[in-house]
């Protein structure tokens, strides 16, 4: 299986941080935040990664390489300055993820999910399977909902954050134009023909969206390994 890490974003909240590299490489308790990414797909026997990227986008592989140290195949889709979203920057990439099912890894967030898992949430009858997670502070109202029935809802009672973590049938993305394109009008059209399906993990997960959330988790790292 094959995963793409999206590290196209610009990061404007990360600033200043991210005027002179991309976020996927700020560091957190000493290393880029991609390489935690990295090493957990790696340990889940996932060796073949893409990586978009835009601003400052040519760091990227100046830093990671071919991905050899860690015993990964490394390939980069180059979305040019301003970037596709991730919906334009999955479609973009195609070609280098292949005909079959692969992951898909916001290259912002911190997590624990067992990435191994994956391959056997997405059903014969959905076009993806999505991570959710309980909401955190900043973002209250949530994304998505799941039904009874393991199915994701665009609108339900009770809704939860999307993790950025899910696996995708290629032909997901048969409808999506090519250029800039969101990815959460996608989702909720094919939601309302019952084609994705979620589940809520409830272990480690950090969306680093500003400085304080980065420093406050390097700081909860460093505390960690010390101890």
């Amino acid at each position: 299986m094959k995963a793409m890490i999206l590290a196209a974003g610009r990061g404007e909240r990360m600033r200043p941080l991210t005027d002179v590299l991309p976020k996927p490489l700020l560091p957190v308790a000493g290393k880029p935040l991609i390489r935690y990414h990295l090493e957990a797909l790696s340990a889940a026997g996932v060796k073949d990664i893409v990586i978009n990227h835009a601003w400052l986008g040519h760091l990227l592989p100046l830093h990671l390489g071919s991905g050899q140290d860690l015993g990964l195949h490394l390939q980069y889709s180059d979305e040019g300055a301003e970037g596709l979203e991730t919906a334009g920057g999955i479609k973009r990439a195609l070609p280098l993820l292949g005909d079959a099912p692969f992951i898909v890894v916001n290259g912002d967030v911190f997590t624990d999910y067992p990435y191994q898992q994956l391959a056997d949430k997405l059903s014969a009858d959905s076009l993806a399977h999505l991570v959710l997670v309980p909401n955190p502070l900043q973002h209250p109202k949530g994304d998505f909902g799941i039904n009874v029935s393991g199915k994701a809802q665009a609108v339900a009672n009770e809704c939860f954050t999307f993790s950025g973590i899910a696996i995708y049938r290629p032909e997901f993305f048969s409808a999506v134009a090519e250029g800039k394109q969101k990815l959460a009008p996608y989702l909720r059209q094919a939601m309302q023909q019952n084609q994705i399906t979620a589940e809520l993990y409830q272990g480690i997960w950090h969306d680093i969206g500003t400085v304080q959330r980065l420093e406050q988790l390097s700081a909860q790292l460093e505390s960690a390994n010390v101890g």
